[in-house]
């Protein structure tokens, strides 16, 4: 399978996105919906158990539509999940990422986004789907076996309203940018000329493989994912500067 994703703004765009993609004969249990717009009532009236975090759980069948508060009716698989994402806060999931976070907990919770992602979204794009959510945008995602449909798709989530993800990444980074240039201590040359690499080596941080890592702990993978810059300063102290937002965020 592979998986096309895209961020919307408006929860309406996404399920509008969601009607398009069963349209073109992506079967539903092939698309998710996620979005943060769950109100209070609606995590009050899941049930959970004791093993479960407060706000988890599962919703069945007949009441999916209701859990993700679709408005439009979208009907997206048989299973809900409404789950607290670490550093996210509580979402619903509609459609097979549904089946995958519904079931996980904790620290899993955060990799069950990237399993539902884990064919067709690089690796270090992760991150912007979740800052995403955090930020009250949702998320479609759909897979497919069929070439031809994984086009038509994608064309369908842009033309629905689907936001591009450069300019999401370029939102993220300049919300951070004058806190990071305001932190960083000039030495040699300014923060304006390091930049690029410094963004990467903070970006890189936010990596799944390696979050939570000390710079020293993350060397074999950041050597393979950049072999010509990972050993300079401006990387290293980037870098480090992205562990300690990833830690801040971890916490809320």
């Amino acid at each position: 399978m592979k998986t096309a994703a895209a961020i919307f703004t408006a929860r309406g765009e996404a399920e509008r996105a969601a009607s398009r993609l069963r349209d073109l004969g992506v079967p539903p249990n092939d698309i998710s919906l996620l979005t943060p717009e769950t109100s209070a009532a609606e995590l009050a009236a899941v049930p959970t158990t004791d093993a479960e975090q407060p706000g988890m759980g599962k919703v069945i069948g007949g009441v999916v539509g209701a859990a993700a508060g679709l408005s439009g009716g979208v009907q997206l698989g048989a299973l809900a999940g409404v789950i607290s994402l670490p550093g996210i806060g509580p979402i619903a999931a509609v459609g097979f990422a549904g089946a995958l976070l519904a079931g996980a907990a904790g620290a899993a919770a955060g990799g069950a986004l990237e399993d539902a992602l884990r064919e067709g979204v690089p690796t270090d794009e992760i991150y912007f789907y979740e800052d995403a959510l955090k930020k009250g945008r949702s998320v479609v995602i759909f897979q497919t076996d069929d070439p031809q449909t994984l086009k038509a798709g994608r064309a369908a989530l842009l033309e629905s309203g689907a936001e591009s993800l450069d300019a999401a990444r370029e939102e993220w980074w300049i919300g951070l940018r004058d806190a990071e240039e305001a932190e960083y201590d000039a030495r040699e040359k300014s923060f304006r000329e390091v930049e690029p690499t410094y963004r990467k080596g903070f970006e890189a941080a936010l990596e799944r493989p390696v979050r939570g890592k000390a710079y020293a702990e993350a060397a074999d993978h950041l050597k393979r994912r950049y072999p010509e810059i990972y050993r300079s300063e401006e990387f290293r102290r980037g870098y480090e500067r992205g562990l300690q937002h990833w830690q801040s965020q971890s916490k809320k």
